[in-house]
């Protein structure tokens, strides 16, 4: 098991965002996250990643996420926020490059791999040409991409996306997913919430719905 997240509840004040919720994401799984605006999604990623205060627990690679260093959770997996903006005045390689970086800590022989990794990364999200602009001078589908980039550059066995095709036009959105099953094949998982309830099921193997911040219904895509 990759994810297996139990009873997740996060309160702001006295409102409840997300209500005891609980799921668990196996190898080779595209799982989808749908629901209404509001309904809790992006905050239910965030507390599976120890990036907000929650209740429940949460275990990535069967480990608690409590027990892990950040660099065993950069290891373990990849978050690609729903904020696409890149304010660094850097090439675009750099950008995709800093995916790289939980596997050039504490590494006495470097990253060797990390050159090849990242160049496949670039040309999976059609942005290798590029790889020499200036990161912040792309347009919000090509910051999209590259950022998506640098997700896959992590090469974990998990990567979370919140709403990946959001700024996408609808041939990147495709193929982006097309991107995401490819990695399926490889044995790694995929968690991504998405509004485009056609794109979740043509592409996800496994959906979850919230609904104002509880899980409503949860369900393999059926078999053709």
């Amino acid at each position: 098991m990759l994810l297996s997240a139990e009873r997740i509840t996060v309160r702001i004040g006295a409102r409840t965002i997300v209500d005891d919720v609980g799921f668990s994401v196996g190898h080779g799984e595209l799982v989808g996250l749908i629901g209404p605006n509001g309904a809790g999604k992006s905050t239910l990623l965030k507390a599976c990643l120890g990036l907000i205060r929650a209740s429940g627990d949460v275990h990535l690679l069967k480990t608690p996420l409590a027990q892990m260093t950040p660099l065993e959770r950069a290891r373990a997996v990849a978050y690609l926020p729903q904020d696409h903006e890149i304010a660094w005045p850097v090439a675009v390689r750099h950008v995709v490059g800093l995916g790289r970086q939980p596997w050039r800590e504490c590494s006495a022989f470097g990253d060797y791999a990390g050159g090849q990794i990242i160049a496949k990364a670039m040309a999976r999200m059609g942005v290798a040409s590029l790889a020499e602009r200036r990161a912040d001078t792309l347009s919000g589908g090509e910051r999209a991409r590259v950022l998506i980039a640098r997700a896959l550059a992590q090469a974990t066995p998990l990567l979370i996306a919140d709403e990946p095709v959001a700024g996408l036009d609808p041939a990147h959105q495709i193929a982006l997913m097309e991107v995401f099953a490819s990695l399926l094949r490889e044995g790694r998982s995929v968690v991504c919430s998405l509004h485009d309830l056609g794109l979740a099921a043509r592409w996800c193997t496994r959906l979850v719905m919230l609904s104002e911040g509880a899980l409503s219904q949860t369900g393999r895509r059926p078999r053709c």
